[in-house]
């Protein structure tokens, strides 16, 4: 269910692209994620930094596409987004000795120190490797290539969360319980 409130405004977006224009698609993907906002926090209750960060970027840079006819600020958004949070968890980590991460999960997940602390480096890898596609195919490809990849390029982060999964199954420490059945 998470997955797919996550993924709608990508579609969403892709679909008014192939229906319109990059225009009416920035459009859309501002309503949507305006939607996606509210129905995360009405599940919730709350919003995590990342959603709200991602939101007003999607709301600046789509009024600034709209506002002067210019696609690269759409386009761009994503590399700013994913280098801005490489950069807050880089500095917190290793300028300020905070591990952002562990702040935010550490009550749902109980791992050692030492898996947090390279949790957060794979976190800051993922998240310069993303900013470093998007801005390769932003820069290099056309807009139509770019927007076929912001869809098929959620692949990523689906490979990324599926990888961090396993990584961090090895180091959760078990309840105690054995038993076979319910």
């Amino acid at each position: 269910m998470r997955f797919l409130i996550d993924f709608f405004p990508i579609a969403l977006f892709v679909g008014a692209y192939k229906l319109a224009d990059i225009y009416t698609a920035t459009g859309v993907l501002m309503v949507a994620t305006l939607v996606q906002t509210a129905i995360i926090y009405a599940i919730d209750r709350k919003l995590q930094t990342l959603q709200k960060v991602t939101l007003v970027l999607v709301l600046v840079f789509g009024a600034l596409t709209l506002a002067l006819h210019d696609e690269r600020f759409i386009k761009w958004k994503p590399t700013v987004l994913y280098a801005s949070m490489a950069i807050v968890l880089a500095a917190a980590l290793w300028i300020w000795k905070k591990n952002f991460l562990q702040i935010l999960l550490g009550s749902q997940l109980s791992l050692p120190p030492a898996v947090w602390s390279r949790l957060t480096a794979v976190w800051i890898a993922y998240f310069l490797f993303m900013a470093g596609i998007n801005a390769y195919v932003a820069a290099f490809y056309s807009t139509e290539d770019w927007v076929n990849f912001k869809l098929w390029g959620y692949i990523f982060p689906v490979l990324f969360i599926v990888g961090q999964g396993i990584y961090i199954a090895r180091h959760l420490k078990s309840d105690g319980s054995t038993g076979t059945g319910s």
